[in-house]
């Protein structure tokens, strides 16, 4: 349970620290940068992550064993799962902030503990009680009060809930598929994550960004006048690189619907974190303190099985 609480706590820390990179200048500049900065930030942050993952199994000489899960039986499961999380997940998310606004975009990523469980439930046999089920909409129904916006800057409904159902779906898949693979104990955790940071990058350097037109801009931002923002940027990346080994840890060992049920808890960590590090008073108010209270504790009670502990504790 702490290490998919651990795993929600430092996606927040991503979320808030890649927040702040791009709110900086290069970003914001003109509106061709505010189109490509999500996507271009994504392949830097994936890219980031994927090269501290080389070198530190480089460090601990453990690049054999990383590369000998290529022959592995599950290896073509694990690129399967890294393609629909990272690319196509990831993709969708952008699209649903660009045509739905911010708002729907924070409900649509929190939409995927759902779909997740009910195809681990379909396919994997995991179980749930109907109470854990309970805490499960309990945690997006907090995502989405902390979430919700009255005023809501709707550009492209099509394209916006394609984008909603290529992330929900993606990141819901994925979470399944990687499930699978872990539970074998075939591959570790960390080189599942190491391979999958890195078929994401491949993906949207060579795929993605030349699609959209976004290697021009990319490689403009390798100056010094923007070493700040990179160095952002990487530090984000450390962040979900952390986030990541945690959460493919809580998926391993206590299965799809009670990892992601922990980890949507970022929702909630990122309004303390936004407190803390952004100074951000606007969000103490009675509701967004109680959505963030009703996230963590739902998120909790959805990875524990609260009724077989208390029985147990009373005998």
């Amino acid at each position: 349970m702490l290490t998919g609480l651990t795993a929600g706590i430092t996606w927040a820390l991503e979320t808030v620290v890649l927040g702040i990179a791009l709110a900086s200048a290069p970003f914001i500049s003109t509106e061709q940068a505010l189109f490509l900065a999500p996507f271009v930030s994504t392949f830097l942050h994936d890219t980031f992550s994927a090269l501290l993952l080389w070198i530190i199994s480089l460090f601990r000489k453990k690049t054999k064993e990383v590369i000998s899960v290529f022959k592995k039986p599950d290896f073509k499961w694990l690129i399967l799962a890294s393609l629909i999380g990272g690319p196509i997940g990831m993709t969708g998310y952008v699209l649903t902030v660009n045509y739905l606004g911010s708002s729907i975009g924070a409900v649509a990523s929190a939409i995927y503990p759902a779909i997740g469980s009910i195809l681990a439930f379909l396919f994997l046999k995991e179980r749930l009680k109907w109470y854990q089920w309970l805490f499960l909409m309990g945690t997006l129904v907090g995502v989405y009060g902390l979430s919700y916006s009255p005023s809501i800057d709707i550009n492209n409904f099509l394209l916006g809930s394609l984008g909603a159902i290529m992330c929900s779906f993606g990141w819901g898949i994925e979470g399944v598929i990687l499930s699978k693979c872990l539970k074998s104990n075939e591959i570790k955790s960390e080189y599942a994550l190491q391979i999958r940071q890195t078929v994401s990058s491949i993906c949207y350097g060579v795929i993605i960004l030349p699609i959209i037109g976004g290697w021009g801009f990319t490689v403009s931002l390798f100056k010094l006048d923007n070493i700040s923002t990179l160095l952002t940027i990487a530090l984000a990346g450390c962040f979900a690189t952390i986030s990541y080994l945690f959460y493919y840890k809580a998926l391993s060992k206590l299965g799809t619907a009670k990892a992601m049920g922990l980890n949507i808890t970022y929702t909630a960590w990122a309004v303390l974190f936004s407190l803390i590090l952004l100074k951000d008073t606007t969000i103490l108010n009675l509701p967004s303190i109680l959505f963030s209270i009703l996230i963590v504790v739902c998120g909790i009670f959805t990875a524990i099985d609260i009724v077989a502990l208390f029985k147990k504790k009373t005998q």
